[in-house]
């Protein structure tokens, strides 16, 4: 049955052997694409092919580091990576972003070159390669759109295919443009409009990226409200040095120093214990590092809150 509407449990999860596969192979895919159409670019002279193929790349791209960072991520903590291996993927990312935004810069100057000085295309291989891309970019959204569902890595990749799939249509349309009406301005204007698609996506990826990598706060949590928070459980006079950070996107720590009225062990252990369990309720916040202090033996500077001078 084709059409099964129904949301049971019969719909199969995809085993993670089998989704490193279906990426492996969409990569493999992807990356012959860029290949046949950096070179129909260059025998047709169109350099909107050539952005296209950027954009075709930059999936491969983004498909590979999902599928490394699927792999490296597994991996336990060990001696030297006491954090576990999770930021592999940032790393990566960093790298193909920073990457991205280099290439982008390169398509614009190619493009305002084509304006300045149109050159003729050979409109016909340009229509020929795009629609091959276009078919391509089909196979790789089927590929990935049973894992999108699972899994946000992937499902970026996922909407990147579609985009691509709109610039492979953009380009038939040069193509077209070149063949019926000897429109040459066609390829830079739409090479253009893909390398702005890509600056745009790459600059607003490699921030998220960098703020991760920065040890900065996670964009959904505000450190004062935790902090409040956090004074509000009883037996808590106060609370400073609190570190708010995330190891990589979908986990977040907390490190603090908390003077506590306790003047017992027991005592102390309940409030820390009633501390983690606020955190993990209200926030979400699973990996919590705690230092208890009595008021006596308090640090000099308490009265930094959020962070440590």
């Amino acid at each position: 049955m084709p059409h099964d509407h129904s949301h049971g449990h019969h719909h199969h999860h995809v085993s993670p052997e089998a989704g490193d596969r279906a990426v492996a192979l969409a990569i493999a895919v992807n990356v012959a694409l860029t290949l046949a159409e950096i070179a129909g670019g260059i025998l047709s002279g169109s350099v909107a092919l050539i952005a296209d193929a950027v954009h075709n790349l930059s999936d491969a791209a983004s498909l590979a580091i999902a599928w490394g960072a699927r792999r490296i991520a597994r991996r336990p903590t060990d001696a030297t990576m006491t954090f576990g291996y999770k930021r592999a993927e940032l790393v990566a990312a960093l790298i193909n972003y920073t990457t991205l935004i280099l290439i982008g810069l390169y398509l614009v100057w190619e493009a305002v070159d084509r304006f300045l000085d149109p050159r003729p295309i050979e409109g016909g291989l340009v229509i020929a390669v795009a629609a091959l891309a276009l078919v391509v970019d089909a196979v790789t959204a089927a590929l990935t759109f049973r894992l999108a569902k699972q899994s946000l890595n992937i499902r970026a990749a996922f909407l990147h295919n579609l985009a691509d799939a709109l610039g492979s249509v953009a380009v038939i349309v040069v193509g077209l443009g070149v063949v019926v009406f000897d429109w040459r301005l066609a390829d830079p204007i739409v090479t253009l409009g893909i390398a702005a698609y890509i600056l745009a996506m790459a600059l607003r990826e490699i921030r998220a990226v960098v703020r991760i990598l920065m040890l900065g706060s996670p964009p959904d949590i505000a450190p004062n409200s935790v902090l409040g928070a956090m004074t509000e459980v009883p037996g808590v006079e106060n609370v400073h040095h609190l570190h708010l950070w995330q190891i990589s996107e979908d986990s977040v720590s907390l490190e603090a120093h908390v003077v506590t009225d306790a003047d017992d062990l027991e005592k102390q252990s309940r409030i820390k214990a009633a501390l983690r369990a606020m955190l993990a309720d209200r926030f979400g916040i699973d990996h919590v590092t705690l230092d208890t202090e009595t008021a006596r033996e308090s640090c000099v500077d308490a009265g930094q809150a959020i962070g440590r001078a």
